[in-house]
């Protein structure tokens, strides 16, 4: 195979040990670390590499090492625009210590979890789980199996896997004590899915919203456009003045039901998204919303998997804290 035009020809293990006079055996138990060399000969190899500009395969060396040089990151939809700076913020962090990244979904199915997490194990040094849908016990299985993983926005008391998350609680009791301050007294939240932590966290705030004197009614709807667009009709029907959403993409989806049915927002109807992702500056630039910081999130996953690869990692779950953002779509209620 001929070399590309303008490129070296590549430099192999074999080239160092013709340079350095050593096996090709030695070369890489120098390199690798694995076994004890004579002083010369190690430095006769290291000579040989810095004349060759030899680089060695990080994966081969890693290997050696019993380790794989991969983190997996299993998510439940790749196509939630809420994970890719996510992803991009753990991949970072996991190149800056010579690491690589593999990327797995569920697509919403939390029965398919714990089989992902289970191949995952098999070629990855340590786990992120993003978002988790399975049951408590299963993640238990799978911790108890000592298998360096860190949980990301899922909060499990008494597992020793360490895990951060965004503040959702403290989030949506923002989101209820706005509506509060501007008159809304009831309000409708469109659901996200049923094994969803998060979800769970987010019905959580709305205990709290009764001392704000807001009541809740919560519609079942899912986590896309087309939910939040299907689920218009029930949150009407529950004559509300404001509709709260579990993510950008079910408000984003209301929105766009709403304008059909010539529902002002908000003269006649309030809308607060959640997660303030980057498509609804395309779809409704003007979305009232709280933001996460998703690359600090994905940075501290990253980071926090990468002391538990290196040492052991014991610490209280961390939380994020979110940040009200308040734009176009919510305003005082209609007067009836």
């Amino acid at each position: 195979m001929q070399n590309r035009p303008g490129r070296s020809p590549r430099i192999t293990i074999s080239d160092v040990s013709t340079a350095a006079k050593v096996s090709a055996a030695t070369v890489s138990r120098v390199l690798n670390g694995t076994a004890k060399v004579d002083p010369q000969l190690v430095e006769r190899v290291h000579d040989a590499v810095r004349e060759l500009g030899y680089r060695p395969n990080a994966a081969a060396q890693g290997l050696a090492r019993g380790e794989w040089g991969t983190i997996g990151v299993l998510v439940p939809d790749l196509a939630n625009p809420y994970f890719p700076e996510v992803l991009k913020a753990v991949s970072a962090v996991a190149r800056a210590h010579g690491r690589r990244m593999m990327v797995m979904e569920s697509d919403e199915d939390p029965a398919l979890e714990y089989e992902l997490v289970e191949d995952l194990m098999r070629c990855c040094d340590g786990v992120l789980l993003c978002s988790p849908r399975m049951p408590r016990a299963e993640l238990v299985e799978l911790v108890e199996r000592k298998h360096p993983m860190v949980l990301f926005n899922r909060v499990v008391p008494g597992l020793t896997a360490p895990s951060i998350s965004v503040d959702f609680v403290g989030g949506m009791t923002q989101v209820c004590g706005h509506l509060a301050q501007l008159g809304h007294r009831r309000a409708a939240y469109l659901s996200g899915p049923s094994a969803s932590w998060a979800n769970g966290e987010r019905i959580r705030a709305f205990e709290a919203a009764r001392a704000f004197g807001l009541e809740v009614t919560v519609i079942e709807c899912g986590a896309t456009s087309q939910a939040g667009y299907d689920a218009v009709a029930a949150a009407l029907e529950s004559s509300v003045t404001a509709v709260l959403t579990y993510n950008d993409l079910v408000a984003l989806g209301a929105l766009s039901r709403l304008r059909e049915l010539g529902v002002g927002v908000p003269e006649q109807l309030s809308v607060i998204g959640f997660d303030d992702i980057s498509l609804d500056r395309v779809a409704h630039s003007n979305l009232t919303t709280v933001s996460v910081p998703r690359d600090e999130l994905g940075r501290r996953a990253g980071e926090i998997l990468e002391r538990l690869l290196v040492n052991e990692y014991d610490a209280e779950p961390l939380y994020l804290a979110m940040t009200l953002q308040v734009r176009d779509t919510s305003g005082p209620p209609a007067v009836r």
